[in-house]
């Protein structure tokens, strides 16, 4: 029979291979913001700015003397860090750049065949042009291309063709993203945003295999076959099972039981020293830490359930009379535990953090000692929002509502 990996070695290894059992202390500007990116892997991009941007979030998660001006110089000067997709936008180690080669492929065969019915004709006819724009007056923006065509007041599918275009050469690799002026993406040509010692040939298909599957498995810890996949969403599932296959032959990983939150067990994915590894995993601090909704811990919604017994769904498209929560509720670690939800916003008119709503988990009710580190958790979250000063609703503590 495998050996079992406890739920709570399981959730001590993992949060400590996403930097979340360690004190969120430590410098986060330069080379050591770069490198706590890359250990985690990637950062999702996000636009909702409820308190601040989900990217600038998940850093601050792990070193509370981040600021978000920290993170331009190294996209836009230093350019060891670049934005494209993983199963969303995020922010990437330029390193892995090489890898990406396959994704641009698939995804120009892929898009092609979906885009198609997506959205409005003519944004293929509009390719040529808008590189040929480019390479002769440097960057744009979606706003600069498409004058006279139809601009739509939806969301993504209502792009104008020449905004579908832009997309389209990014998501293929032609173009790359310069720089943000605000939250907009400004569009060069590749080879004037990606640095010359990164703009290589594309691995093999057994490198990239290889490559994608075990460094998803190192950074979660412990996987089955559909978490590895979904970690770079860059594999198909057959491609990922011939590659568990071939590892396990070879003693690379081996089988183990995983126990959830609950007791349950599920065979998964490991390296040999997984037992070892994860009795070596810190134990992360008792202070709480309040979470992005696309923390890179939380992303997989179902892994987090099984792990730590918090079932969590953002609520942004649910109509407001049917939420549960809140529009943009955010998750609430203490230790190796998601405790609760907290519904908070940053009002910068009024340089006020207010907290209109928290949830506690059954098993872990606000008692004093908890609400005292709340509290200290929301005063330092209120000083990376710029405000100075934290305002609670008269019936933030909702206990019924989270049990």
């Amino acid at each position: 029979m495998p050996d079992l990996l406890p739920n709570p070695a399981a959730r001590r290894l993992f949060l400590h291979r996403h930097a979340l059992a360690e004190a969120p202390t430590g410098p986060a500007t330069g080379a050591d913001l770069a490198r706590l990116i890359d250990r985690i892997g990637f950062v999702q991009v996000d636009s909702i700015n409820t308190v601040e941007r989900a990217h600038h979030m998940i850093l601050w998660s792990r070193r509370q003397s981040y600021r978000p001006a920290a993170l331009k110089p190294l996209l836009e000067r230093d350019r060891s860090l670049w934005e494209h997709w993983t199963h969303d936008a995020s922010i990437l180690p330029v390193h892995l750049h090489p890898l990406w080669q396959h994704r641009f492929a698939r995804d120009a065969e892929r898009l092609h065949k979906n885009w198609k019915s997506w959205f409005r004709d003519g944004y293929e006819a509009q390719f040529d042009t808008i590189l040929r724009r480019i390479e002769a007056d440097g960057p744009v923006t979606s706003t600069d291309v498409g004058q006279g065509e139809t601009r739509g007041k939806g969301g993504w599918w209502d792009w104008h063709p020449s905004k579908t275009a832009l997309e389209w050469l990014w998501r293929t690799g032609q173009l790359a993203i310069s720089r943000r002026d605000g939250f907009q993406k400004v569009y060069d040509l590749t080879d004037r945003v990606i640095p010359t010692a990164h703009r290589l040939p594309a691995p093999d298909p057994e490198t990239l295999i290889d490559w994608a599957c075990s460094s998803a498995l190192d950074n979660l810890g412990f996987a089955d076959a559909s978490e590895l996949r979904a970690y770079w969403h860059a594999l198909t599932p057959a491609e990922v099972k011939a590659w568990v296959k071939t590892a396990l032959a070879r003693g690379e990983i081996i089988e183990i039981d995983l126990e959830a939150a609950d007791g349950r067990r599920k065979r998964s994915f490991a390296r040999p020293d997984v037992l070892t590894q994860a009795a070596m995993a810190p134990e992360p601090p008792r202070r709480m830490r309040i979470l992005s909704p696309f923390d890179p811990a939380l992303r997989d919604r179902d892994r987090a359930e099984f792990l730590f017994g918090f079932h969590y769904r953002i609520e942004v498209f649910v109509p407001e009379p049917q939420r549960k929560y809140g529009y943009y509720v955010f998750p609430v670690l203490e230790s190796d535990r998601l405790i609760g939800r907290i519904d908070v916003k940053a009002f910068r008119d009024t340089s006020t953090l207010r907290v209109k709503a928290y949830w506690p988990e059954p098993d872990a009710p606000l008692t004093p000692q908890r609400q005292k580190k709340l509290e200290a958790e929301l005063h330092r979250l209120a000083s990376f929002a710029a405000c100075d000063q934290v305002a609670f609703l008269d019936d933030w503590h909702r206990p019924g509502k989270g049990a």
